[in-house]
């Protein structure tokens, strides 16, 4: 499965998976990090995942398994695990499914589960307790909707993806308009979220359906836990971003862009392909240059930002010296008026 070279026993079995520094006997771990290479001689586990190009100075118990990318191996060994673990089917009761929905092959549906009319779940979908999902909701192959979570109407969800528990998607896009008596009237959201393959979505997270047309979320993306999507924003492949952050309405993000924890993006901006935005940045413009690392409120360059704060820090000795500048200025006119 791994494609890997054993060096050690070849019937050693293991039963459970750990951290190499907690890891027993009958327990596979893995060593990625540099940082933990010292464990690989006091560690009790029975199989190690390594890279090959590990170098081994001493006697050590494991038997080893030697790849090309430790820590991407232990991922698909992980995702093995959690598939036979998690390898739920059939329709618990009591739940709703109305006789216009299609049910793919190997559906799991749990209880207290509500699908809407015409909802289409394709092939090993798994519907976890208490999801809603609205009229018209498609859910394609292999994908799995944790507990909790409301999908609503005409939403579309791609293959592999995953919601986890309390997501709400395709909720109103938050569209209001001013009135002359200072009140506000709601203006219609009659657009849908869709969401392509192999997304995963955090716990808590929202993402808005559209005023009109779509909100996206595009292939690969990967969002955290409570973060807040807009109405017709649209976030492009492989981007990642971290808990909390809020995307303000019809904002465009790029592909393969990095976004940290608790940043705050004003709405209808562009971020470039392969944008880095730092944590708790704030960003009010958009950013037309690809490859740019941010931070700070506002956002500006990364490396500017650095030499500022290098500044900041100085200012107290910087204040000081200007003082004793001016001290000898003043002593110098002093002495001149003298003469």
């Amino acid at each position: 499965m791994l494609d890997g070279k054993l060096e050690g026993n070849p019937d050693v079995k293991v039963s459970n998976i750990a951290k190499i520094e907690e890891a027993g006997n009958g327990m596979l771990s893995f060593i990625a990090n540099p940082k933990y290479e010292e464990f690989i001689y006091s560690t009790q586990a029975s199989i190690l995942i390594v890279n090959e190009s590990l170098v081994i100075e001493g006697t050590v118990k494991p038997t080893l398994i030697r790849v090309k990318d430790a820590y991407s191996s232990f991922a698909l060994l992980l995702e093995k695990y959690k598939q036979m673990v998690g390898n739920k089917t059939g329709i618990q009761q009591p739940s709703y499914i109305p006789s216009s929905v299609k049910l793919g092959a190997n559906v799991f549906v749990g209880a207290f589960a509500y699908l809407g009319e015409n909802v289409v779940l394709g092939n090993n979908v798994k519907i976890y307790p208490g999801v809603y999902l609205g009229d018209n909701v498609i859910v394609n192959d292999d994908s799995t909707i944790y507990p909790g979570v409301k999908v609503y109407d005409n939403c579309v969800l791609g293959k592999r993806v995953i919601l986890h528990a309390g997501c709400v998607i395709g909720g109103d896009g938050f569209g209001f308009a001013p009135q002359e008596d200072r009140s506000y009237k709601k203006v219609p959201q009659i657009g849908n979220v869709v969401i392509h393959d192999d997304v995963e979505i955090g716990a808590n997270t929202t993402i808005d359906r559209a005023t009109m047309g779509s909100t996206v979320i595009r292939q690969g993306v990967k969002l955290d836990n409570l973060i807040q999507v807009a109405h017709n924003v649209d976030i492009g492949t492989n981007t990642v971003i971290a808990a909390q952050t809020g995307v303000s309405g019809s904002t465009k993000i790029g592909q393969n862009c990095v976004i940290g924890g608790q940043v705050g993006m004003v709405g209808h901006i562009h971020i470039a392909d392969n944008t880095k935005i730092n944590a708790q940045s704030g960003l009010s413009k958009s950013i037309s240059n690809p490859n740019t690392s941010l931070t700070g409120s506002p956002a500006f360059d990364y490396k500017s930002s650095l030499k500022s704060q290098a500044i900041f820090r100085n200012l107290p000795d910087l204040e000081k010296r200007v003082k004793e500048l001016e001290d000898m200025v003043k002593q110098l006119l002093s002495e001149r008026e003298g003469v």
